[in-house]
Protein backbone atom coordinates (compact mmCIF):
# COMPACT_ATOMS: atom_id res chain seq x y z
CA UNK A 1 0.00 0.00 0.00
CA UNK A 2 1.36 3.52 -0.76
CA UNK A 3 0.31 6.55 0.97
CA UNK A 4 -1.45 9.61 -0.42
CA UNK A 5 -2.83 11.05 -3.67
CA UNK A 6 -5.39 14.03 -4.39
CA UNK A 7 -6.28 17.18 -6.43
CA UNK A 8 -4.43 20.56 -6.69
CA UNK A 9 -5.18 22.87 -5.33
CA UNK A 10 -7.39 25.36 -7.95
CA UNK A 11 -9.25 28.17 -8.00
CA UNK A 12 -11.43 26.62 -10.93
CA UNK A 13 -15.16 25.36 -9.46
CA UNK A 14 -14.60 21.62 -10.26
CA UNK A 15 -12.19 19.12 -11.78
CA UNK A 16 -11.99 15.55 -12.78
CA UNK A 17 -9.13 13.41 -12.65
CA UNK A 18 -6.53 11.04 -14.69
CA UNK A 19 -7.41 7.47 -14.42
CA UNK A 20 -4.85 5.18 -12.60
CA UNK A 21 -4.93 2.02 -11.04
CA UNK A 22 -5.85 0.65 -7.55
CA UNK A 23 -3.18 0.97 -5.16
CA UNK A 24 -1.10 3.50 -7.24
CA UNK A 25 -2.25 6.64 -5.62
CA UNK A 26 -0.10 9.52 -7.19
CA UNK A 27 -1.09 13.16 -7.20
CA UNK A 28 -4.45 13.11 -9.48
CA UNK A 29 -4.52 16.13 -11.97
CA UNK A 30 -7.35 18.15 -13.49
CA UNK A 31 -8.33 16.85 -16.74
CA UNK A 32 -11.07 18.52 -17.49
CA UNK A 33 -12.93 21.92 -16.50
CA UNK A 34 -16.96 22.02 -16.39
CA UNK A 35 -18.63 25.02 -16.78
CA UNK A 36 -21.48 23.89 -14.45
CA UNK A 37 -19.27 23.83 -11.48
CA UNK A 38 -19.90 21.71 -8.37
CA UNK A 39 -23.26 19.29 -8.92
CA UNK A 40 -25.55 17.94 -6.98
CA UNK A 41 -27.53 14.46 -8.44
CA UNK A 42 -30.82 12.90 -7.79
CA UNK A 43 -30.85 11.23 -4.58
CA UNK A 44 -33.49 13.71 -3.92
CA UNK A 45 -35.41 10.80 -6.40
CA UNK A 46 -34.79 8.17 -3.43
CA UNK A 47 -36.58 10.46 -0.97
CA UNK A 48 -39.40 10.95 -3.73
CA UNK A 49 -39.41 6.99 -4.42
CA UNK A 50 -39.81 6.27 -1.06
CA UNK A 51 -42.53 8.73 0.14
CA UNK A 52 -44.46 7.74 -3.13
CA UNK A 53 -45.18 4.20 -2.34
CA UNK A 54 -45.28 4.94 1.22
CA UNK A 55 -48.64 6.81 0.27
CA UNK A 56 -50.94 4.07 -1.50
CA UNK A 57 -49.12 4.31 -4.75
CA UNK A 58 -47.70 0.80 -4.43
CA UNK A 59 -48.71 -1.54 -7.95
CA UNK A 60 -48.49 2.03 -9.61
CA UNK A 61 -45.22 3.38 -8.76
CA UNK A 62 -43.63 -0.37 -8.73
CA UNK A 63 -44.60 -0.55 -12.70
CA UNK A 64 -43.35 2.92 -13.15
CA UNK A 65 -40.08 2.56 -11.28
CA UNK A 66 -38.97 -1.68 -11.96
CA UNK A 67 -38.21 -1.14 -16.08
CA UNK A 68 -35.67 2.05 -15.68
CA UNK A 69 -33.62 0.74 -12.38
CA UNK A 70 -30.18 -0.98 -12.53
CA UNK A 71 -29.69 -3.80 -9.86
CA UNK A 72 -25.69 -3.59 -8.27
CA UNK A 73 -24.21 -6.45 -6.56
CA UNK A 74 -23.31 -3.52 -3.79
CA UNK A 75 -24.16 -4.99 -0.77
CA UNK A 76 -22.70 -9.27 -0.22
CA UNK A 77 -22.84 -11.03 2.66
CA UNK A 78 -24.57 -11.78 6.44
CA UNK A 79 -25.09 -8.34 8.79
CA UNK A 80 -22.18 -9.01 11.28
CA UNK A 81 -24.73 -8.36 14.45
CA UNK A 82 -21.53 -8.33 16.78
CA UNK A 83 -20.36 -4.95 15.46
CA UNK A 84 -23.88 -3.75 14.46
CA UNK A 85 -24.12 -0.39 16.38
CA UNK A 86 -27.85 0.63 15.69
CA UNK A 87 -29.41 -2.78 15.46
CA UNK A 88 -33.01 -3.12 13.69
CA UNK A 89 -32.49 0.76 12.38
CA UNK A 90 -31.31 0.71 8.48
CA UNK A 91 -28.51 2.60 6.85
CA UNK A 92 -29.11 3.29 3.04
CA UNK A 93 -26.17 5.15 1.75
CA UNK A 94 -27.48 7.45 -1.14
CA UNK A 95 -24.55 8.24 -3.86
CA UNK A 96 -25.02 11.46 -6.17
CA UNK A 97 -22.19 11.25 -8.58
CA UNK A 98 -20.73 13.71 -11.39
CA UNK A 99 -21.09 10.93 -14.17
CA UNK A 100 -22.98 11.80 -17.10
CA UNK A 101 -25.55 9.49 -18.18
CA UNK A 102 -24.69 7.65 -21.64
CA UNK A 103 -28.34 9.04 -23.31
CA UNK A 104 -27.87 12.71 -22.29
CA UNK A 105 -27.88 14.13 -25.36
CA UNK A 106 -26.19 17.82 -26.02
CA UNK A 107 -29.07 19.69 -25.50
CA UNK A 108 -30.00 18.05 -22.50
CA UNK A 109 -26.45 18.94 -21.18
CA UNK A 110 -26.52 22.46 -22.37
CA UNK A 111 -29.61 23.18 -20.57
CA UNK A 112 -27.83 21.98 -17.45
CA UNK A 113 -25.19 24.69 -18.55
CA UNK A 114 -22.76 21.35 -19.13
CA UNK A 115 -20.36 19.27 -21.23
CA UNK A 116 -19.43 15.76 -21.51
CA UNK A 117 -17.56 14.86 -18.85
CA UNK A 118 -15.05 12.52 -20.55
CA UNK A 119 -16.28 8.68 -18.59
CA UNK A 120 -15.05 10.34 -15.07
CA UNK A 121 -16.75 9.30 -11.63
CA UNK A 122 -16.42 10.77 -8.75
CA UNK A 123 -18.87 10.97 -6.26
CA UNK A 124 -19.61 14.18 -5.13
CA UNK A 125 -22.57 13.46 -2.44
CA UNK A 126 -22.38 11.33 0.17
CA UNK A 127 -25.20 11.09 2.37
CA UNK A 128 -25.95 8.29 5.18
CA UNK A 129 -29.78 8.01 5.67
CA UNK A 130 -30.22 6.47 8.95
CA UNK A 131 -33.95 5.02 9.63
CA UNK A 132 -34.97 4.12 12.72
CA UNK A 133 -36.43 0.45 13.29
CA UNK A 134 -39.88 1.52 12.66
CA UNK A 135 -39.48 3.45 9.80
CA UNK A 136 -40.62 6.80 11.34
CA UNK A 137 -37.65 8.58 11.73
CA UNK A 138 -34.48 9.46 9.89
CA UNK A 139 -31.53 11.47 9.63
CA UNK A 140 -29.31 12.15 6.87
CA UNK A 141 -25.54 12.09 7.68
CA UNK A 142 -23.57 14.14 5.30
CA UNK A 143 -19.93 12.78 4.29
CA UNK A 144 -18.08 16.00 2.62
CA UNK A 145 -16.54 14.93 -0.74
CA UNK A 146 -13.35 16.44 0.10
CA UNK A 147 -12.64 14.42 3.46
CA UNK A 148 -9.39 12.91 3.33
CA UNK A 149 -9.77 9.57 4.63
CA UNK A 150 -8.04 5.95 4.50
CA UNK A 151 -9.33 4.00 1.39
CA UNK A 152 -9.07 0.34 2.32
CA UNK A 153 -5.99 -1.10 -0.29
CA UNK A 154 -4.89 2.30 -1.58
CA UNK A 155 -4.34 4.78 1.03
CA UNK A 156 -4.88 8.16 2.15
CA UNK A 157 -7.37 10.17 -0.31
CA UNK A 158 -10.31 12.20 -0.38
CA UNK A 159 -13.74 10.41 -0.25
CA UNK A 160 -15.08 10.91 -3.63
CA UNK A 161 -12.38 9.33 -5.42
CA UNK A 162 -13.12 5.69 -3.31
CA UNK A 163 -15.70 5.04 -5.77
CA UNK A 164 -13.31 6.00 -8.65
CA UNK A 165 -10.60 3.51 -7.49
CA UNK A 166 -13.17 0.44 -6.73
CA UNK A 167 -13.91 0.66 -10.75
CA UNK A 168 -10.38 -0.12 -11.21
CA UNK A 169 -8.98 -3.45 -13.12
CA UNK A 170 -12.20 -4.38 -13.90
CA UNK A 171 -14.13 -3.63 -10.89
CA UNK A 172 -16.68 -1.44 -12.84
CA UNK A 173 -19.59 0.05 -10.95
CA UNK A 174 -20.14 -2.66 -8.76
CA UNK A 175 -16.63 -2.13 -7.42
CA UNK A 176 -16.80 1.07 -6.97
CA UNK A 177 -19.74 0.60 -4.81
CA UNK A 178 -18.31 -2.03 -2.75
CA UNK A 179 -14.78 0.10 -2.33
CA UNK A 180 -17.03 3.23 -1.32
CA UNK A 181 -19.59 1.50 1.16
CA UNK A 182 -16.65 -0.19 2.85
CA UNK A 183 -14.64 2.91 3.20
CA UNK A 184 -17.55 4.81 4.68
CA UNK A 185 -18.32 1.57 6.98
CA UNK A 186 -14.79 1.69 8.84
CA UNK A 187 -14.96 5.56 9.01
CA UNK A 188 -18.75 6.26 10.75
CA UNK A 189 -18.81 2.68 12.65
CA UNK A 190 -22.10 1.71 11.18
CA UNK A 191 -22.97 -0.79 8.36
CA UNK A 192 -24.17 0.12 5.32
CA UNK A 193 -27.56 -1.89 4.64
CA UNK A 194 -28.23 -0.71 1.33
CA UNK A 195 -27.24 1.08 -1.64
CA UNK A 196 -28.29 3.91 -4.03
CA UNK A 197 -26.50 6.05 -6.88
CA UNK A 198 -27.93 8.61 -8.96
CA UNK A 199 -26.41 11.48 -11.37
CA UNK A 200 -26.65 14.64 -12.31
CA UNK A 201 -29.50 13.84 -14.98
CA UNK A 202 -31.71 12.10 -13.04
CA UNK A 203 -31.70 15.03 -10.47
CA UNK A 204 -32.81 17.81 -12.77
CA UNK A 205 -35.23 15.47 -14.33
CA UNK A 206 -37.15 14.49 -11.14
CA UNK A 207 -36.96 18.55 -9.76
CA UNK A 208 -38.26 19.29 -13.40
CA UNK A 209 -40.67 16.88 -13.44
CA UNK A 210 -42.09 17.95 -9.45
CA UNK A 211 -42.28 21.41 -10.63
CA UNK A 212 -41.06 24.38 -8.46
CA UNK A 213 -39.69 24.15 -5.16
CA UNK A 214 -39.93 27.15 -2.63
CA UNK A 215 -36.87 27.59 -0.50
CA UNK A 216 -35.97 30.36 2.11
CA UNK A 217 -32.59 32.37 2.67
CA UNK A 218 -32.08 34.68 5.71
CA UNK A 219 -29.36 36.64 3.45
CA UNK A 220 -29.04 36.74 -0.42
CA UNK A 221 -26.61 35.04 -2.13
CA UNK A 222 -25.15 35.47 -5.53
CA UNK A 223 -22.33 32.62 -6.88
CA UNK A 224 -21.39 33.29 -10.30
CA UNK A 225 -19.49 29.45 -10.57
CA UNK A 226 -22.76 27.79 -9.68
CA UNK A 227 -25.39 30.26 -11.44
CA UNK A 228 -27.15 30.94 -7.80
CA UNK A 229 -28.39 34.42 -7.36
CA UNK A 230 -31.04 34.18 -4.76
CA UNK A 231 -32.65 37.12 -2.92
CA UNK A 232 -33.14 37.03 1.17
CA UNK A 233 -36.46 35.49 2.00
CA UNK A 234 -38.36 32.95 -0.06
CA UNK A 235 -37.68 31.95 -3.67
CA UNK A 236 -39.61 30.01 -5.93
CA UNK A 237 -37.11 27.53 -8.11
CA UNK A 238 -37.27 25.95 -10.67
CA UNK A 239 -34.89 23.02 -12.15
CA UNK A 240 -31.97 24.51 -13.03
CA UNK A 241 -32.22 27.09 -10.50
CA UNK A 242 -32.08 24.33 -7.92
CA UNK A 243 -29.46 22.90 -9.55
CA UNK A 244 -27.13 26.05 -9.13
CA UNK A 245 -28.74 26.45 -5.66
CA UNK A 246 -27.70 22.90 -4.00
CA UNK A 247 -24.15 22.99 -5.75
CA UNK A 248 -22.86 26.83 -4.40
CA UNK A 249 -20.08 26.53 -2.49
CA UNK A 250 -18.52 29.76 -2.84
CA UNK A 251 -19.64 32.75 -1.02
CA UNK A 252 -19.99 30.13 1.45
CA UNK A 253 -18.46 30.66 5.15
CA UNK A 254 -17.89 26.92 5.30
CA UNK A 255 -17.86 26.12 1.12
CA UNK A 256 -18.63 22.92 0.83
CA UNK A 257 -19.66 22.44 4.41
CA UNK A 258 -22.17 24.77 3.83
CA UNK A 259 -23.05 22.75 0.58
CA UNK A 260 -24.02 20.21 2.72
CA UNK A 261 -26.02 22.63 4.41
CA UNK A 262 -27.85 23.59 1.12
CA UNK A 263 -28.60 20.11 -0.35
CA UNK A 264 -29.96 18.32 3.34
CA UNK A 265 -32.36 21.91 3.13
CA UNK A 266 -33.18 21.01 -0.35
CA UNK A 267 -33.91 17.48 0.04
CA UNK A 268 -36.23 18.21 3.35
CA UNK A 269 -38.11 20.75 0.99
CA UNK A 270 -38.42 18.67 -1.86
CA UNK A 271 -39.92 16.29 0.24
CA UNK A 272 -42.71 18.44 1.33
CA UNK A 273 -43.46 19.06 -2.03
CA UNK A 274 -43.74 15.53 -2.65
CA UNK A 275 -46.47 14.71 -0.05
CA UNK A 276 -48.42 17.79 -0.94
CA UNK A 277 -51.81 17.53 -2.06
CA UNK A 278 -50.86 19.01 -5.25
CA UNK A 279 -48.59 16.24 -6.33
CA UNK A 280 -49.83 13.14 -5.08
CA UNK A 281 -53.74 13.71 -6.45
CA UNK A 282 -52.11 14.14 -9.71
CA UNK A 283 -51.50 10.82 -11.26
CA UNK A 284 -49.94 12.03 -14.48
CA UNK A 285 -47.19 14.06 -12.37
CA UNK A 286 -46.75 11.20 -10.52
CA UNK A 287 -46.09 8.60 -13.39
CA UNK A 288 -43.59 11.62 -14.60
CA UNK A 289 -41.99 12.02 -11.12
CA UNK A 290 -41.41 7.86 -11.03
CA UNK A 291 -40.52 6.91 -14.43
CA UNK A 292 -37.50 9.97 -13.80
CA UNK A 293 -36.61 8.49 -10.28
CA UNK A 294 -36.42 4.90 -12.03
CA UNK A 295 -34.32 5.86 -15.34
CA UNK A 296 -31.07 7.03 -13.07
CA UNK A 297 -31.18 4.62 -10.20
CA UNK A 298 -28.52 2.24 -9.78
CA UNK A 299 -29.31 -0.25 -6.08
CA UNK A 300 -28.68 -3.57 -4.46
CA UNK A 301 -32.10 -3.96 -3.99
CA UNK A 302 -35.65 -3.44 -5.70
CA UNK A 303 -37.34 -0.82 -5.11
CA UNK A 304 -40.60 -2.04 -3.46
CA UNK A 305 -38.49 -3.50 -0.98
CA UNK A 306 -36.53 -0.24 0.02
CA UNK A 307 -39.42 1.81 -0.15
CA UNK A 308 -41.62 -0.44 2.34
CA UNK A 309 -38.67 0.13 5.02
CA UNK A 310 -39.47 3.88 4.67
CA UNK A 311 -43.32 3.68 4.21
CA UNK A 312 -44.24 5.68 8.09
CA UNK A 313 -41.22 8.82 7.19
CA UNK A 314 -42.40 11.73 6.71
CA UNK A 315 -40.41 15.57 6.12
CA UNK A 316 -41.46 16.70 9.37
CA UNK A 317 -38.98 13.49 10.99
CA UNK A 318 -36.00 13.93 8.79
CA UNK A 319 -33.41 15.47 10.54
CA UNK A 320 -30.05 16.69 9.38
CA UNK A 321 -26.52 16.22 10.31
CA UNK A 322 -22.89 16.50 9.57
CA UNK A 323 -20.20 14.51 10.70
CA UNK A 324 -17.67 16.13 12.77
CA UNK A 325 -14.41 18.08 11.14
CA UNK A 326 -11.32 19.51 12.14
CA UNK A 327 -10.95 22.13 9.84
CA UNK A 328 -9.90 22.54 5.80
CA UNK A 329 -5.96 22.98 5.77
CA UNK A 330 -3.93 22.81 3.10
CA UNK A 331 -1.72 19.80 2.67
CA UNK A 332 1.44 18.65 0.40
CA UNK A 333 1.30 15.05 -1.06
CA UNK A 334 4.29 14.42 -3.13
CA UNK A 335 4.82 17.92 -3.63
CA UNK A 336 1.49 18.76 -4.62
CA UNK A 337 -1.00 20.83 -2.39
CA UNK A 338 -3.77 19.60 -1.92
CA UNK A 339 -7.09 21.19 -0.04
CA UNK A 340 -8.38 19.22 2.21
CA UNK A 341 -11.80 18.60 4.86
CA UNK A 342 -9.50 17.06 7.93
CA UNK A 343 -12.30 14.48 9.73
CA UNK A 344 -12.49 14.24 13.24
CA UNK A 345 -11.69 10.45 13.03
CA UNK A 346 -11.63 9.22 16.37
CA UNK A 347 -14.96 11.69 17.25
CA UNK A 348 -16.54 10.64 14.28
CA UNK A 349 -18.16 6.84 15.45
CA UNK A 350 -18.87 8.89 18.93
CA UNK A 351 -21.17 11.64 16.96
CA UNK A 352 -22.46 8.51 15.04
CA UNK A 353 -23.54 7.07 18.09
CA UNK A 354 -25.26 10.31 19.35
CA UNK A 355 -27.21 10.40 16.80
CA UNK A 356 -28.72 6.85 16.43
CA UNK A 357 -28.58 6.27 20.20
CA UNK A 358 -26.54 3.38 22.63
CA UNK A 359 -26.55 -0.32 21.49
CA UNK A 360 -29.42 -2.18 22.94
CA UNK A 361 -26.64 -4.57 24.94
CA UNK A 362 -25.04 -1.47 26.51
CA UNK A 363 -28.02 0.33 28.19
CA UNK A 364 -29.65 -3.47 29.76
CA UNK A 365 -25.71 -3.75 31.28
CA UNK A 366 -25.31 -3.08 34.61
CA UNK A 367 -22.32 -1.41 35.61
CA UNK A 368 -18.63 -3.25 36.46
CA UNK A 369 -16.73 -2.66 39.45
CA UNK A 370 -13.32 -0.84 39.47
CA UNK A 371 -11.58 -3.54 40.71
CA UNK A 372 -12.89 -5.47 38.06
CA UNK A 373 -12.38 -2.94 35.16
CA UNK A 374 -9.39 -2.09 32.88
CA UNK A 375 -9.10 0.70 30.87
CA UNK A 376 -6.00 2.57 28.49
CA UNK A 377 -6.27 6.27 28.67
CA UNK A 378 -5.25 8.23 25.22
CA UNK A 379 -4.82 11.63 24.98
CA UNK A 380 -6.25 13.20 21.35
CA UNK A 381 -7.15 16.47 23.74
CA UNK A 382 -3.90 18.45 23.02
CA UNK A 383 -3.19 19.21 26.34
CA UNK A 384 0.05 17.62 27.67
CA UNK A 385 0.04 14.99 30.12
CA UNK A 386 -3.58 15.05 30.42
CA UNK A 387 -4.04 10.97 29.70
CA UNK A 388 -1.35 10.80 32.96
CA UNK A 389 -3.77 12.73 35.06
CA UNK A 390 -6.72 10.97 33.78
CA UNK A 391 -4.93 7.47 34.70
CA UNK A 392 -4.30 8.91 37.98
CA UNK A 393 -7.53 9.70 39.34
CA UNK A 394 -8.70 6.26 38.26
CA UNK A 395 -6.19 4.56 39.49
CA UNK A 396 -7.26 5.93 43.07
CA UNK A 397 -10.61 5.05 42.19
CA UNK A 398 -9.90 1.66 41.94
CA UNK A 399 -9.31 0.96 38.23
CA UNK A 400 -6.83 -1.10 36.64
CA UNK A 401 -5.16 1.15 34.73
CA UNK A 402 -2.50 1.05 31.83
CA UNK A 403 0.23 2.97 30.82
CA UNK A 404 -0.97 6.17 29.25
CA UNK A 405 -0.70 7.20 25.36
CA UNK A 406 -1.93 9.28 22.56
CA UNK A 407 -4.32 9.35 19.81
CA UNK A 408 -5.49 11.53 16.84
CA UNK A 409 -7.01 14.87 18.00
CA UNK A 410 -10.56 14.74 18.56
CA UNK A 411 -13.13 17.08 19.83
CA UNK A 412 -14.85 14.36 21.97
CA UNK A 413 -14.08 12.35 24.69
CA UNK A 414 -15.39 8.70 24.35
CA UNK A 415 -15.34 5.17 26.52
CA UNK A 416 -14.13 2.93 23.24
CA UNK A 417 -15.24 -0.83 24.05
CA UNK A 418 -15.35 -4.32 22.17
CA UNK A 419 -18.82 -6.19 22.33
CA UNK A 420 -18.93 -7.99 25.36
CA UNK A 421 -17.22 -5.24 27.60
CA UNK A 422 -20.55 -3.23 27.93
CA UNK A 423 -20.64 -3.20 31.80
CA UNK A 424 -16.79 -2.45 32.35
CA UNK A 425 -17.68 0.63 29.84
CA UNK A 426 -20.58 1.97 32.21
CA UNK A 427 -18.13 1.87 34.73
CA UNK A 428 -15.72 4.30 33.61
CA UNK A 429 -18.03 6.07 31.80
CA UNK A 430 -19.47 7.12 35.08
CA UNK A 431 -15.88 8.15 36.62
CA UNK A 432 -16.05 10.33 33.74
CA UNK A 433 -19.11 12.51 33.17
CA UNK A 434 -19.99 13.46 29.90
CA UNK A 435 -17.67 11.04 27.82
CA UNK A 436 -19.28 9.14 25.31
CA UNK A 437 -19.43 5.38 25.33
CA UNK A 438 -18.69 4.09 21.81
CA UNK A 439 -18.88 0.11 20.92
CA UNK A 440 -15.84 -0.61 17.94
CA UNK A 441 -14.65 -3.29 16.82
CA UNK A 442 -11.35 -0.94 16.55
CA UNK A 443 -10.04 -1.86 20.28
CA UNK A 444 -9.38 -5.00 22.18
CA UNK A 445 -10.62 -3.39 25.91
CA UNK A 446 -12.04 -0.60 27.25
CA UNK A 447 -10.38 2.67 26.25
CA UNK A 448 -10.86 6.40 27.35
CA UNK A 449 -10.09 8.62 24.60
CA UNK A 450 -9.79 11.80 26.42
CA UNK A 451 -11.03 15.06 23.48
CA UNK A 452 -10.90 18.73 23.20
CA UNK A 453 -13.80 19.17 25.20
CA UNK A 454 -12.36 18.68 28.20
CA UNK A 455 -14.21 16.19 30.28
CA UNK A 456 -11.60 13.83 32.12
CA UNK A 457 -11.66 11.35 35.25
CA UNK A 458 -13.10 12.84 38.49
CA UNK A 459 -12.39 11.81 41.87
CA UNK A 460 -14.79 9.84 43.90
CA UNK A 461 -15.54 13.09 46.50
CA UNK A 462 -16.51 15.27 43.68
CA UNK A 463 -19.83 15.64 43.14
CA UNK A 464 -19.76 15.51 38.90
CA UNK A 465 -18.32 11.89 39.79
CA UNK A 466 -21.25 10.59 42.22
CA UNK A 467 -24.03 12.46 40.15
CA UNK A 468 -25.82 9.34 38.88
CA UNK A 469 -25.76 7.72 42.41
CA UNK A 470 -29.37 8.29 44.02
CA UNK A 471 -29.90 11.85 45.29
CA UNK A 472 -30.27 12.20 49.09
CA UNK A 473 -32.60 15.24 50.53
CA UNK A 474 -35.73 16.77 49.04
CA UNK A 475 -37.84 16.11 45.97
CA UNK A 476 -35.92 19.69 44.02
CA UNK A 477 -32.33 17.68 45.31
CA UNK A 478 -33.08 15.15 43.27
CA UNK A 479 -33.73 16.92 39.93
CA UNK A 480 -31.40 18.81 40.33
CA UNK A 481 -29.07 15.78 40.20
CA UNK A 482 -30.64 14.40 37.26
CA UNK A 483 -30.24 17.28 35.42
CA UNK A 484 -26.75 17.70 36.09
CA UNK A 485 -25.99 14.12 35.11
CA UNK A 486 -27.64 14.98 31.15
CA UNK A 487 -24.99 15.61 28.83
CA UNK A 488 -25.94 16.53 25.48
CA UNK A 489 -25.73 14.55 22.06
CA UNK A 490 -22.40 14.84 20.60
CA UNK A 491 -21.88 16.94 17.45
CA UNK A 492 -20.29 18.59 14.71
CA UNK A 493 -22.60 21.07 13.57
CA UNK A 494 -26.48 21.47 15.25
CA UNK A 495 -28.45 18.92 13.89
CA UNK A 496 -31.23 20.37 12.27
CA UNK A 497 -35.27 19.49 11.13
CA UNK A 498 -35.11 21.27 7.70
CA UNK A 499 -38.52 19.70 6.62
CA UNK A 500 -40.98 22.15 8.57
CA UNK A 501 -42.96 24.68 6.73
CA UNK A 502 -41.20 28.36 6.79
CA UNK A 503 -37.91 27.36 7.52
CA UNK A 504 -35.01 29.43 6.26
CA UNK A 505 -30.98 28.94 6.43
CA UNK A 506 -28.26 31.07 5.36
Amino acid sequence: MRAGYGFPVSNEPEQTTEPARRGTVTPRHGRQKRRAGVVFPAIAGVLTMALVLGVGYTAYAYNQLSGGVTIVNAITGKKDKKDDVDGQAQNILLVGDDHRPDNATPEQLAELSTESDGGATNTDTMIVLHISADGSQATMISFPRDSYVDIPDVGKGKLNSAFYYGTLNGGGDTGGAKLLIKTIENLSGLQIDHYVRVSLLGFYQVVKELGPVQVCLNQATNDPYSGVNLPAGKSTLDAKQALSFVRQRHGLPNGDLDRNVRQQYFLSQEARKVTSAGTLLNPVKMGNILKAVGGSIQTDTDLLSLATQLRNLRPANIQSATIPTLGTPTIYVNGSALSIVEVDTVGLPAFVQGLVGAPEAYEKAGRAQPANTSVTVLNGSGVEGAATAAGQVLTSRGFQVAPAGSSATTTTTQVQYPAGQESQAKAIAAAVPGAVAVRTSAVTGVTLVLGTDGKTAKAASEPSATASKPATGSGSGSKATKQATKEPAPKSTDVHNYGTEGTCIN
